[in-house]
Order: structure tokens, then sequence, then C-alpha cells
């Protein structure tokens, strides 16, 4: 990894986000429910992770302040996946994929709100732009209702695990917050399971189609993505990760509709709503990379 040069450095970039794009396409093949299929990915994500930082000689050591508060962002990043795949399940990859667009529109409303910075014109009008897409994509259209709530509302809390990941990054090295926020999600969905939930121990037998796809999941489009990521970003500038990163709902949409077919078309007021989320994405990056030029100048 080291002797890559930037070329191959995005190009792996890019082959990372595909792999996340995948993430919602095996949401759909794998047939177990969304709580047992978000258990199992926390679950096999957290031993791939360990067995990684084993093999660094490294520990998942850290102060017990900070694992008790990395612990509780895994009980969010639980809850957000529990809501994606759910909202796959009752609607489909396309409309769980767009959905996730609106994390921009949350991201400017929490982070002045946690992290106490200024609110930018730029992002009040990106998230109007977001609303009226979401609008124009749904088109009155409610037989896919559920989705987009379950959808929205996964984005809601991607964006607030996100936010408070950042609060940690200069604190604990990357993959111990990673490995720590797994254990979390996978002792909060396994109490969710055990309590709140009418669970039974046979729906934890699942294929062994699911059992590739789960390991597919867990260990390639989870681990395996972090930690060629995190190796990939050192040759990388934030603008071309960010860039890189807001083409994963392109590749989802692309693939569920290759694999899928017919179950994935949508009408044309949806595609319209998703070029104009992912294009007013794109363009928060292009005018955040502008900005910051301008203030090392």
């Amino acid at each position: 990894m080291r002797n890559l040069t930037q070329k191959y450095s995005l190009l792996t970039m890019h082959l990372i986000v595909v792999l996340l794009g995948l993430t919602g396409v095996l949401g759909k093949l794998i047939e177990t429910g969304s709580t047992v299929l978000v258990w199992y990915r926390m679950l096999i994500a957290f031993l791939f992770l360990v067995v990684y930082l084993l093999f660094k000689s490294n520990t998942l050591r850290v102060s017990k302040k900070h694992f008790i508060q990395i612990i509780g962002i895994g009980c969010i990043v639980a809850s957000h996946w529990l809501l994606f795949f759910e909202s796959i399940k009752v609607s489909n990859v396309s409309v769980a994929v767009v959905c996730m667009g609106t994390s921009s529109l949350f991201s400017s409303i929490l982070e002045p709100l946690i992290i106490n910075r200024k609110i930018f014109l730029r992002e009040i009008i990106l998230a109007i732009i977001v609303l009226v897409a979401i609008g124009i994509a749904m088109n009155a259209d409610f037989s896919y209702v559920k989705g987009y709530v379950y959808g929205i509302a996964a984005a809601f809390l991607g964006t607030l695990f996100t936010i408070f990941n950042a609060l940690f990054v200069d604190k604990v090295e990357s993959e111990k917050i990673t490995s720590i926020e797994m254990l979390g999600g996978f002792l909060f969905v396994s109490v969710y399971m055990l309590f709140f939930n009418s669970f039974s121990f046979t729906e934890l037998v699942v294929s062994w189609n699911d059992v590739i796809y789960l390991i597919i999941l867990g260990g390639i489009c989870t681990s395996f993505a972090f930690v060629i990521s995190v190796e990939v970003m050192k040759f990388l500038s934030p603008y071309n990760v960010i860039m890189a990163v807001n083409l994963e709902p392109v590749y989802s949409i692309f693939l569920a509709l290759v694999l899928f077919g017919e179950s994935e078309s949508m009408n044309l007021s949806f595609y319209i709503g998703a070029i104009l989320i992912i294009g007013a994405v794109g363009l928060d990056g292009y005018l955040k990379k502008k900005e910051d030029k301008k203030s090392i100048k």
C-alpha cells in the first residue's frame, strides 16, 4: 500500500466505494430479517477487525470513559443499519440508497448543534434542494412510503454517528473506534433481540447462501473496506475521498438494476430526484474544496 501512487489510490478508493455500494445489494440478497442480518454483520466485522488488530500487534485498550462512549456510538450504528436494511426489505435498494443522500440535510442541522460551529448559507440551500428532490422522487407515490421513512431515519442516525466519530478521531485510533463500535452494536442488537423482540434462537440458523453473503458483507464490505480505505486515505486529499464516496448511490442503483431488474425499476421522477440529490451532494463537496483553498491562502 505504501508504494501506491495517487492515481492507483484513487482507483482503489473507487473499488472500495463499489464494495460499500454492494451492502444494499447484499441486504436484498440475504433472506434473513434485518435484525439477524445486522447482528451477524456486526459480529463478523468485529471478529475480522480484532484479528487485524492482533496482526498489527495492537489491542482494543482505550480509557474506560472512551470505551463506554464508543460503545454508545456503536448502538447508534446498529440502529442505523437496522433501519437501512429494513428500508430495503420493505421497498428496494434504490429507495434506501437515495434516502441516504439526505445525510447532508441532517448534517447541516446537527453539526452546528453538536460541535458548535456556524451555519453556512450553502448548507441551507443544499438542504432545501435535498428536500425538494425527495418530494420529486416520491412523486405522491406512497407504495414505498415505509421505505422512505426507514431510509430517512437511517440517514439521520448515520449522520449522528459520523459526527460523534469525528469527536474521537484525534483521541483514539480509527480501527479501535470501529472495532469497539461493532462490539457495542452487536451487544445492542443482542439485547434488543432477547428482550424487545419476539425472538427465537432458530432465527439465527441461516441458509448457506446467507452465510456466504453475510461473510462478504461483514468481512469484505465492512472490515476489509474500512482497513484499506484508511490506508488509501494517506495518499488522497479529503476532497478526492468525499467525491468518490458520493458515487456510492450511483454504484448501488446500477448494481441493483443489473442484478434485480424490474423490481428495482422506478419511475422517471425518482431518477430526477436521485440525480438532484447526488448532484447537490457532489456540488457541496466541490464548494467545500474551494472554500478550503481560500482559507489556506
